[in-house]
């Protein structure tokens, strides 16, 4: 592949989706480009904003909190593997509201706690706030989440010991 075939797909790529700096040096690589023609590529993807890693950041979190329904915790992994630096990410997802975590992770539980029927309370949370982790919420927003005392209450009376008390 020569080194304008491959500006032409990348910054057809750009174009279409938001793209991290670390996956088009990958697919690069995989085109067999040359460290001095992916370097120049990366210099022009960048200088005509095609590709901008906040802006990347931006997009990404928005996308795994509201439709994927992911947690603070995976959310940082999930940019971690795509090799975005702390500086870049960190001021973005620390800009996210609690509530938008709270928002994705009730329907979530409310949907869970229907499969967990038939067991006690101290189970039933043990279960929810395990599947919950898993998610990468944090527990002070899993708390918000069973804490609830509305009719949308995951569990009314609050009660549970999380051994972190």
């Amino acid at each position: 592949m020569t080194e304008e075939s491959a500006r032409l797909r990348l910054e057809a790529l750009c174009s279409q989706a938001e793209h991290c700096c670390w996956e088009m040096t990958e697919k690069m690589r995989r085109w067999g480009l040359d460290d001095d023609v992916q370097a120049r590529l990366m210099a022009h993807l960048i200088s005509e904003r095609y590709i901008d890693e906040e802006r990347y950041c931006r997009a990404f979190i928005s996308d795994k909190v509201r439709h994927n329904r992911w947690g603070r915790r995976k959310v940082e992994q999930g940019l971690m593997q795509k090799r975005i630096p702390r500086a870049v990410y960190q001021p973005v997802l620390d800009a996210v509201d609690d509530s938008d975590y709270v928002a994705a992770l009730r329907p979530l539980l409310i949907s869970r706690q229907r499969a967990l029927r038939g067991m006690g309370d101290y189970e039933r949370n043990g279960r929810l706030i395990r599947f919950a982790m898993g998610r990468g919420f944090t527990m002070d927003i899993i708390r918000q989440c069973l804490d609830i005392d509305d009719d949308d209450a995951v569990v009314e009376d609050g009660d549970f010991d999380d051994g972190m008390s």
